[in-house]
């Protein structure tokens, strides 16, 4: 099992981090549309069934592959990122929790979930544009928590987060996380060559006190899409969304936590100019 992880994480590393650094925008933004086309796939057939999962994977990608044709000729512009981003932020905030508490992560069916999964790839493809530190800083706040709070879980981890849908998360790891977010990105902050990044503008911007209340609200709602995944995956019976990724499981498992940090984090980078 850990030789297919590996194997797996190096081949997507040998897929995503050219089109991060040494192509134009437009194909990162293609490369990506594929993975969340698939994850969409994945996210329908748990809610829906295998029959109307090819039909909505198939309009995704039909949507992204217009909207990309867009950027491309006339641009988009900052309003449509800002409303889209700032729909999906909104839209998680609110009905993220309401479902986690019904425990029904189905509501709002197909239309829901793909409206999320498409605006987390236009954020993706905004931040790009950026540059990719920029990119991938907005990625690390997600990758960061998850890390550290797995490892704090497991060194401290006593009260559980959310027993009846992820026994495996615990407060404490939670808390982990949190911290972890919180201090990195303060250092990520002090470094000139990070200036582009959320970190730092959010630091240059509005201080260092409220940055880390930004950055540790960003990894709150990373676990807010964690779980609605693994909530997700409990109702439909499974214990991963897919096959797609040997020794992964399938897209949406590697990108859950994403899905609605990436809309808020280029939300904010619209906010702060």
């Amino acid at each position: 099992m850990l030789g297919k992880r590996v194997a797996t994480a190096l081949v997507l590393l040998a897929i995503l981090l050219p089109p991060i650094f040494f192509f134009d925008a437009w194909v990162w933004g293609a490369v990506t549309l594929v993975f969340l086309a698939v994850a969409t796939w994945e996210w329908a057939r748990l809610v829906a069934g295998v029959r109307a999962a090819a039909g909505a994977a198939a309009g995704l990608a039909v949507a992204g592959a217009a909207l990309l044709a867009w950027r491309e000729t006339a641009g988009w512009p900052a309003s449509f990122v800002l409303a889209v981003c700032a729909a999906a932020t909104v839209a998680w905030l609110w009905l993220g929790p309401t479902h986690l508490r019904a425990h029904d992560a189905r509501r709002g069916g197909l239309a829901l979930a793909a409206g999320w999964l498409l605006a987390c790839w236009v954020a993706l493809v905004a931040l790009r544009a950026i540059g990719p530190l920029a990119l991938l800083a907005a990625m690390a706040i997600v990758w960061v928590a998850d890390i550290a709070a797995y490892f704090a879980g497991r060194a401290f981890g006593r009260r559980k987060l959310a027993p009846s849908i992820s026994p495996g998360k615990s407060r404490e790891g939670a808390l982990g996380g949190f911290v972890a977010v919180a201090v990195l990105g303060l250092l990520a902050a002090s470094s000139p060559s990070l200036s582009s990044t959320l970190p730092a503008r959010l630091v240059d911007a509005w201080g260092a006190p409220a940055a880390v209340v930004v950055l540790v609200a960003l990894a709150a709602l990373s676990i807010v899409g964690d779980l609605h995944e693994s909530l997700l995956k409990r109702q439909a019976g499974v214990k991963d969304s897919g096959t797609v990724l040997p020794g992964h499981g399938g897209v949406l498992d590697r990108i859950d936590a994403l899905v609605p940090v990436m809309p808020a984090a280029m939300l904010l980078h619209r906010l702060l100019g």
